[in-house]
């Protein structure tokens, strides 16, 4: 039992007075004459025996009736909380990830957690409340009562450690502070493991919201699997983790017409193929029917009127390689000798080859540092007769320069296959067994900032990149090098050539940071917006002599087909959509210790933080006590003879 107000149990030592008057009294007793002498003192005895127990009676009654009067006063108190008087912090987690969409036996997880925590904590009581992607710090729940109702699943991704960081920011960094952390979420398995680490003055509950059961079937993905004269085929593969399914119908929508429906038979991975009209701008949407999770039954995508990159060879050799590598159907690939440039050609341009000329001129490698820091790219095969000084005043730019010319046989045996020119749809798995290209003759290299995609057997570059310019090591004619005649020479020209110009994809994941780039032609001071109905949205940009590079990742936050427009116009379409990640029903099993408690219940949680503050006041009881020792000394002094 603790008191409000201590203090005033001094005045206990006030009970010493009705003790002293008590013992040390000063009556004085008178004396009467009386004829019986032996029935005088027989009354007499009675009387003084019947006499001091009553008058202890009433001095016990009155010393009780003051200690109850005094204890009162004191207002007295209980609590299960030890450290009652430490100053306590609360901050509830609230995990809005999409996962959260499943249904519990009282309906959707997050929005009954939502009213669990507004029907369970005081409205006037201050409190924390944090989810991926807002937060009300230092709050009440009766003024943000409004913005909770409206919490909704978000595409944010965050993992059980940047959550908790996240939580360790909004806690008070007083010391002895008890913190409680309240911890609701499903606890899916994509997040990672949970082992939080804790101070000796953070209680963390955990609340495990756990879905009443966990069949969801997703659109996992969608790729162009086949493109031929008149038709594209578009695969569209899909993922289910419950019960399976033998009959899923499959919608195809361009914007909000129906051009095409299926049906599939569904275990735990099934695949379907739909055929879309070539050359043709569709804002595709592919949806299923499925009544758990609802932000994976829908996948946008968009196909635009296709965009040729722009290509300059400037030869010095036989360039037919080229012509067979950037077709007239994705390429507009343009072919002059070095004594015929037009150097107004150059700025329109989104890759320049400069294959095996003998000497670059100091206009041209003055062009090609403008071209490159512009955002083009360029490609330098050096011939067997360079004019070494010429191609190091364009190899200065970045660092590197050619040191010598090596007459070594030498064979290409290392590939790079984390280099963005073979890290995607090139190899499925990296090969040993190779027919390696080998050389008669090449160039070493001197270069502090050179990524390397292909070796020599020595480990010195054959291919390098730097910034935004290629260099080859050897000469590629057909005396000199067998590596036009590799099944490398393919990719390796046609995925630089895609660097230089990164049409938008068939679709992007919402979180993940994102590029593409534009072709229009920008005034001063404008920028190009993503807009999608009432979204109105500004990207990163960086503009060009003919491109713009826009550059995604915190938003767009919502799924959907944007269109990207200039001043009104609109250009291309782009879309964004969430992360599958979560499409899996998994979960961990979080375990107790003794900062630790765990519930599947908000409102048992809550109760609990309750109980373990709740205050329960006695004096009530003490005012309760003291009036019927009140009535009890009346009692006393009218019926006590």
């Amino acid at each position: 039992m603790q008191f409000k107000h201590p203090e005033l149990l001094y005045a206990l030592f006030l009970l010493l007075i009705p003790i002293i008057v008590h013992l040390f009294q000063l009556r004085k007793f008178q004396k009467v004459p009386f004829t019986n002498v032996a029935f005088l003192k027989e009354a007499t005895i009675q009387t003084r025996k019947s006499s001091q127990l009553k008058k202890w009676l009433i001095l016990i009654t009155r010393l009780l009736l003051l200690v109850a009067l005094i204890f009162a006063f004191a207002q007295p108190f209980t609590s299960k909380t030890s450290n009652l008087n430490v100053e306590k912090e609360t901050v509830v987690y609230l995990d809005n990830s999409f996962s959260m969409q499943a249904k519990g036996s009282q309906g959707e997880l997050l929005k009954r957690a939502v009213q669990d925590i507004i029907e369970n904590v005081p409205e006037d009581e201050n409190i924390s409340i944090i989810t991926n992607d807002n937060s009300f710090k230092n709050t009440t729940i009766k003024a943000v009562k409004n913005e909770l109702l409206r919490i909704s699943c978000s595409s944010e991704k965050i993992s059980a450690e940047a959550a908790l960081l996240k939580i360790n920011a909004v806690f008070d960094n007083k010391k002895d502070v008890a913190k409680n952390l309240v911890y609701i979420s499903d606890f899916q398995e994509n997040n990672g493991s949970f082992n939080p680490e804790l101070d000796s003055l953070t209680h963390l509950h955990l609340v495990k919201l756990a879905p009443v059961n966990t069949n969801n079937i997703a659109i996992d993905s969608a790729f162009i699997s086949k493109r031929t004269a008149t038709s594209i085929e578009l695969k569209v593969k899909l993922i289910n983790s419950g019960n399976p399914v033998k009959n899923l119908p499959i919608s195809l929508f361009n914007n909000n017409n129906l051009i095409a429906k299926t049906s599939v038979e569904i275990n735990k991975n099934a695949e379907t193929t739909f055929s879309i009209p070539i050359n043709e701008v569709i804002n595709g949407k592919i949806s299923i029917d499925d009544s758990n999770l609802q932000f994976d039954n829908t996948l946008f995508f968009s196909i635009n009127r296709p965009s040729k990159i722009n290509v300059l060879g400037i030869n010095g050799n036989d360039d037919s390689f080229l012509k067979r590598i950037y077709t007239s159907d994705e390429f507009n690939y343009i072919t002059t000798p070095i004594d015929q440039l037009n150097y107004n050609l150059i700025d329109s341009q989104h890759l320049i080859v400069l294959n095996e000329l003998d000497d670059i001129p100091m206009p041209l490698a003055t062009a090609l540092k403008q071209f490159t820091r512009k955002g083009g790219i360029v490609i330098a095969i050096p011939s067997e007769a360079i004019n070494i000084e010429s191609y190091n005043q364009l190899l200065a730019n970045y660092r590197s320069r050619f040191t010598n010319f090596v007459e070594t046989d030498k064979r290409v045996t290392t590939i790079n296959y984390t280099h963005p020119l073979y890290n995607q749809g090139v190899f499925e798995k990296q090969v040993k067994n190779f027919q390696y290209p080998k050389v008669n003759s090449y160039y070493n290299f001197s270069s502090s900032d050179m990524s390397s995609a292909l070796q020599f057997e020595d480990g010195k570059t054959f291919l390098g990149q730097i910034k935004n310019t290629f260099v080859f090591a050897s000469p590629l004619n057909q005396k000199n090098s067998s590596f036009k005649n590799s099944p490398l020479i393919v990719p390796t020209f046609y995925n630089i050539a895609k660097q230089s110009l990164k049409i938008p994809e068939l679709y992007y994941e919402i979180g993940e940071k994102n590029r593409f780039d534009v072709e229009t032609q920008m005034q001063q001071d404008a920028v190009l917006t993503l807009i999608k109905e009432d979204i109105n949205i500004i990207p990163k940009q960086q503009y060009f002599n003919n491109k713009v590079v826009v550059t995604t990742q915190e938003t767009p936050s919502i799924a959907g087909t944007y269109s990207i427009t200039n001043k009104g116009e609109s250009i291309k379409n782009v879309s964004y959509n969430y992360s599958r990640e979560e499409s899996v029903l998994s979960y961990l099993n979080p375990t107790s210790s003794e900062q630790t408690t765990i519930s599947n219940s908000v409102s048992e949680i809550f109760d609990t933080l309750k109980s373990d503050s709740k205050v329960n006041a006695l004096w009530k009881w003490f005012v309760i006590f003291a009036l019927a020792l009140l009535i009890t000394e009346m009692l006393i002094l009218k019926f006590f003879k």
